[in-house]
């Protein structure tokens, strides 16, 4: 049975049509994979599977259960499930880099002071940063804040990990980095992970399965080597990185 289903999930903001009868189930300890062109509703996907956001038509399932019309309350405990690392990373700005990272443990668990300090310590050496609890956010450079915000992502053990553009704003080495993060924790933690991105090399390093989204619907899912080798128009395209002549037209060289 699949840990995560969306069946016929349709939203729409105002006249916008974001996600139109999109059906995906995803299985437990894949990498997952989401790309396609700037507001193709990648996010928004991503933010109904944490129950962030609720259809406007389908369902969402997790782990067997329906999620999409439960109550803010019983969605509480499912989100401490997931781990979620956000485009900018979303450090507290006014917490120090330890304290970001105990903030959902101590939010959601009754764990004393000592064994707090002790997960904490840990995720930092997860994702390589050992030292860095004492530092602000502000101290750090653009790599080590995303490192920081995963390894607040995963003080809690989550067993799904939603990754949201994790390179994005990332020089190609430091990328690098968050995809061998990406690696290292699928492989230890044994999470499933869903990484929505635009880095098609970094696709191409971390993924088990590729879905491209395109006005709503998905119009691939398959392997990284069966994306390489699409036919498919838009596929090709937005592989290859090159835009169409329609998308062309309009511009005076």
């Amino acid at each position: 049975m699949a840990l995560i289903e969306l069946k016929h999930v349709s939203k729409r903001f105002g006249s916008l049509v974001v996600l139109h009868h999109l059906n995906l189930s995803i299985n437990a300890g894949q990498c997952l994979v989401v790309i396609g062109a700037s507001g193709t509703g990648k996010s928004v996907m991503l933010k109904h599977i944490v129950g962030l956001l609720r259809p406007d038509g389908g369902e969402v399932w997790f782990d067997g259960k329906r999620i999409d019309s439960l109550p803010e309350r019983q969605l509480v405990p499912i989100r401490t499930r997931f781990g979620f690392l956000f485009q900018m990373g979303a450090l507290f700005d006014s917490l120090n880099v330890a304290e970001n990272i105990a903030f959902p443990v101590v939010e959601h668990t009754h764990k004393p002071r000592e064994e707090i300090d002790t997960i904490v310590q840990t995720k930092l050496r997860q994702v390589g940063l050992p030292e860095a609890g004492p530092k602000m956010p502000a101290e750090l450079s653009g790599g080590q804040r995303k490192r920081v915000a995963l390894a607040r992502a995963i003080a809690l053990d989550p067993e799904v990990i939603l990754y949201d553009e994790p390179t994005t704003g990332l020089d190609p080495i430091r990328s690098d980095v968050i995809n061998e993060l990406i690696i290292k924790l699928q492989r230890e933690l044994k999470v499933t992970s869903i990484v929505v991105t635009h880095d098609m090399n970094s696709a191409f390093k971390i993924a088990d399965r590729i879905v491209m989204l395109h006005e709503g619907r998905i119009i691939f899912d398959g392997t990284p080597d069966e994306i390489r080798r699409s036919e498919q128009d838009v596929v090709k395209q937005f592989v290859q990185g090159e835009a169409s002549e329609k998308e062309l037209a309009n511009l005076k060289l």
